[in-house]
């Protein structure tokens, strides 16, 4: 298993296929986009299948979340997916993705195994969403979640970063228009995870602000509090429920004692933290030849000394060198 020194063990893999995005959010990258990674340091399908079987018959993987930059991008993704769905023991598989091309791609990728999808919608007003995306694209992000609800990968999340001054006042219309499709809601704070490493704790819309904003619109219920486990998200019943709306307060209350998750990169670095500064490499001993014994006992090593917390709030705080397209979030 992949276990720390605090006792935690990982079961939850966020594998990136790709540091590209067709998009450009404000709070990922900049308008010009980023120096992509080479071709060459990318993992190929089979490589991600590889270590994907290591993680789940050798180390105790039960989830696989397959994220980017923007996971639909990759070429192979539907044969990925289902190469997954294959291995046995069979891990829960989902897809985190900016909704564009879902529409087209739903059903296949629903037929060769995945089991959730979590869509991000900031906004829905279309030219907020051209300022905070940079692309006109917010009818394509809709259809995306609508196919996705249609190929029956319900509930269908979506995850909204407000941003002050730009969309914090649609608190309340993100979750009107959640609740009348079906999907679940998840806000989730700004993290410091931008390339251009404009971050400010003090510009951040905190998880306190966004459940005043509902509270003043819906009854919010706390969802069975003492079962929250490694969930990221606080859960509340909106009046009465079922219905619900998460808060993921990354920043502001941290969820670090109980995480269980474990990234592995597009370029094959293993990350024991989203904020970790340092990564270690399992594409350079695959590609040398290393057996899947060794690499699982390389993967051992990287999670044992992740650290306490994110450390967010210590003075010597610094942001990742690898902004969110990089990592995988």
């Amino acid at each position: 298993m992949l276990a720390d020194s605090f006792g935690r063990v990982a079961t939850d893999l966020r594998v990136s296929l790709t540091d590209r995005c067709n998009l450009r959010c404000a709070y990922c990258m900049p308008p010009e986009g980023l120096d992509w990674l080479p071709k060459i340091t990318v993992l190929t399908d089979d490589e991600v299948i590889r270590l994907i079987r290591i993680g789940v018959r050798r180390l105790g993987i039960r989830e696989v979340r397959f994220t980017g930059g923007e996971p639909l991008l990759r070429p192979g993704l539907v044969g990925i997916v289902a190469r997954s769905a294959a291995l046995r023991p069979r891990p829960e598989i989902s897809l985190t993705t900016n909704g564009i091309g879902l529409a087209r791609t739903a059903g296949a990728l629903r037929a060769a195994g995945l089991d959730r999808v979590n869509v991000s919608l900031d906004t829905l007003r279309p030219g907020t969403f051209r300022e905070l995306a940079r692309r006109d694209r917010l009818a394509d992000v809709l259809a995306g979640l609508t196919a996705a609800a249609v190929a029956g990968m319900t509930p269908v999340k979506v995850n909204a970063v407000l941003m002050r001054g730009l969309n914090d006042d649609e608190a309340v219309p993100l979750l009107r228009f959640c609740l009348a499709s079906g999907y679940d809601l998840r806000f989730i704070e700004q993290m410091p995870l931008d390339a251009q490493h404009g971050w400010r704790r003090g510009d951040m819309v905190t998880a306190d602000e966004i459940i005043a904003a509902l509270s003043a619109e819906f009854v919010l219920t706390p969802d069975n509090p003492g079962s929250r486990g490694s969930a990221p998200a606080e859960s509340f019943l909106v009046n009465g429920g079922p219905a619900r709306v998460g808060v993921i307060g990354s920043v502001t209350r941290p969820f670090c004692g109980a995480c269980d998750r474990v990234r592995l990169t597009a370029d094959g670095q293993v990350r024991n933290c989203l904020f970790a500064r340092e990564e270690d490499d399992l594409r350079g001993p695959l590609r040398a030849g290393a057996s899947d014994a060794e690499l699982a006992d390389l993967w051992r090593r990287a999670v044992a000394p992740k650290l306490p917390g994110h450390g967010i709030d210590d003075p010597s705080f610094l942001q990742p060198d690898r902004p969110m397209s990089a990592i995988g979030g």
